[in-house]
This record gives C-alpha cells, sequence and structure tokens, in this order.
C-alpha cells in the first residue's frame, strides 16, 4: 500500500515530523501563563463536567447498565466524545494540510506524505493527553474495564486508518476545488448525529438502527462503548468491514496524492 520510498523518505526525515508535532504542540500553550498546563486543564474540566452534569444533575440512566453503575452514562459518553474527537480533528486538519503549507510546501524540499503523519500525531499526542485522563478517572472511580482495556488499540488503529484515508482525499481534492473543505465540514456534523455518541442506540427505531450497520464510525464507537461501558471486547466481525473500508480508502488517497503531487505545487 505504501511504496517502499514513502517509507524511507519518512524514516529520513522522521526527526522533521517529530520536530513539527513538538513545535506545534509548544506554539499553542506559548503565550499562556500557565503554559502546557493548559492541556490538562481543559480535558479534566470537560471530564468533570460530564461527570458532574450527566451523573449527578440529571441522574441519566444508561439502557441495559447495572443499576449500581453511577458513572454508567458519563463514561458511554466520554467514550464516544473522546473518540469522535480524534477522528474529527485529523479529517479537519488533513483537509487542509497542503493548503496550510502551503509556503513550506513550495520552499522546502521534503516528502510531502510526512504532512499526513504529522496531522495524525498532532492529534493523538491530543488525544493521548485527554484520554490518559480519562483513564485515570475510570480507575479512581472503579469503573476500569481490565485486560479488556488493550482490546482498544486495535480499534484506534482502525479508526486512525478511516480517518487518514478520508483526510487524504479531503485534502488532495480541497487544493483543487476548495468547496470540498465546506463540504467535508458540514457532512461531518450530520454524520456525527448519525452515530451513537450522546445518545443510546437502543432508543432508536429498528428500521433506523439498521442503517448504521453503513455507517464504519458507529460500529468504532459501539466498540468502544462495549469496551469501556459493557468491559466486554467488541464483535471483531463487525470491524472488519470497517477495517477493509478503511485500507481501501487509505490505497485510494496515497493513490490520489502520488498522482496530483506535482500539480497540487503548481495550484498552490
Amino acid at each position: 500500500m505504501i511504496a517502499p520510498q514513502m517509507l524511507r523518505g519518512l524514516w529520513t526525515y522522521r526527526g522533521f515530523v517529530f520536530g513539527s508535532v513538538k513545535r506545534e504542540f509548544q506554539a499553542k500553550y506559548m503565550n499562556a501563563m500557565l503554559g502546557a498546563l493548559w492541556s490538562l486543564l481543559s480535558p479534566l474540566a470537560m471530564i468533570v463536567v460530564y461527570t458532574v452534569i450527566f451523573s449527578e444533575v440529571m441522574h441519566n440512566k444508561l439502557p441495559g447498565a447495572d443499576a449500581d453503575a453511577r458513572f454508567a452514562y458519563s463514561i458511554y459518553l466520554c467514550a464516544g466524545i473522546l473518540t469522535w474527537g480524534l477522528f474529527a480533528e485529523i479529517i479537519a486538519r488533513a483537509q487542509n494540510m497542503f493548503i496550510e503549507q502551503a509556503n513550506l510546501i513550495k520552499k522546502i524540499s521534503f516528502p510531502r506524505i510526512c504532512l499526513p503523519l504529522i496531522v495524525v500525531l498532532n492529534a493523538l499526542v491530543n488525544f493521548g493527553i485527554i484520554f490518559g485522563l480519562f483513564t485515570l478517572f475510570l480507575l479512581a472511580s472503579g469503573s476500569f474495564p481490565g485486560l479488556v482495556f488493550l482490546a482498544l488499540i486495535p480499534v484506534l488503529l482502525i479508526q486512525l486508518l478511516l480517518a487518514l484515508g478520508i483526510g487524504m482525499i479531503a485534502g488532495v481534492l480541497n487544493v483543487f476545488f476548495r468547496d470540498v473543505g465546506q463540504f467535508v465540514t458540514i457532512a461531518m456534523q450530520f454524520w456525527f448525529w448519525f452515530t451513537p455518541v450522546v445518545y443510546p442506540v437502543t432508543i432508536l427505531p429498528p428500521e433506523v438502527r439498521a442503517l448504521l450497520g453503513w455507517n464504519p464510525m458507529a460500529r468504532l464507537v459501539l466498540a468502544y462503548q462495549e469496551i469501556l461501558v459493557k468491559g466486554m471486547a467488541p464483535d471483531w466481525t463487525s470491524l472488519l468491514p470497517v477495517l477493509a473500508l478503511a485500507l481501501l480508502l487509505c490505497m485510494l488517497g496515497l493513490r490520489l496524492f502520488r498522482r496530483r503531487a506535482g500539480e497540487m505545487v503548481d495550484e498552490l
């Protein structure tokens, strides 16, 4: 799927990739009095809000969850919102990555395939911080699912491939057709509400629930929720079509990128 020369280019320019990730993280908090501490305070505040509002004030009960599971709905929300946030951030950044780095692309010779990797790594840094705090919350509240927690790794990898494939295709097309970025932004809003992130799938009518099978992110989010809320391994067979789609989109994205890389420089 990835040509050997691309892999060699990524390895040769690994310092450029990690340096770019480090600079972006530092630039985000450079002029803030609390600096990088904000990277902890902001997600911590979000987790606290979800916990207080949905577990204490609204007393939401998650269908199918143990009646004694005080934080079940909060964990359900965080499992969906945090992972959707990672997915949405990668696509949002990837669709503009070539346009935003136009000056760099024109002035410096480097493998352009580094840019999607930088986008993914930046999103993973942000996700790692907030999900690390969420994991501490699971431990402190006695809601940690145990060894099945490791099942998150393959689910996360599938999600990253899916986001990267969509992001690369949108990123290349957005260079030539600027309406693509606007369309993707609107489509992501509809996609969010067609995914059981803030509502349980059980509240949907059977005919609508059947349509969720065509939504790859619904399958991924449900897998996260199975692991984190119920402490169960997900249905791996339901994720195989998502993996196939993710690999197909990545191959299409790489093919489109390699064919249009030269033209992109002129267009930018």
